[in-house]
């Protein structure tokens, strides 16, 4: 079973060939020049899909990974929070001082 190969590869084969072909050389031997070269680029597509596909790979297993360790993460509470609270806090206790530490002037 033979692998079609496009016509642009096809024509690209033949510039390449026509480019580097050598006085004296047979129309067949051109022929058989782009097909070599066809060949090659044919492979050197295979080979770039098969990259292309072990890099498409390794990110969906980094995303993969990467949704995991945010699931394992705990979730915030919805509940009482003292990090949230507690300059509140310390706000209100020092308004309390000074309402308490004025009038004791006056």
């Amino acid at each position: 079973m033979k692998n079609k190969v496009s016509t642009e590869t096809q024509e690209q084969a033949m510039k390449v060939a026509k480019a580097t072909q050598k006085k004296g050389q047979t129309k067949e031997q051109t022929k058989l020049i782009a097909q070599g070269i066809e060949k090659g680029i044919a492979e050197f597509k295979k080979q770039q899909s098969k990259k292309l596909r072990e890099r498409d790979k390794q990110r969906k297993k980094v995303v993969k990974s990467q949704k995991e360790i945010t699931a394992e993460l705990p979730q915030e509470k919805a509940g009482f929070n003292v990090s949230k609270v507690l300059p509140w806090l310390l706000l209100a206790v020092s308004w309390l001082g000074f309402i308490i530490f004025i009038p004791t002037f006056m």
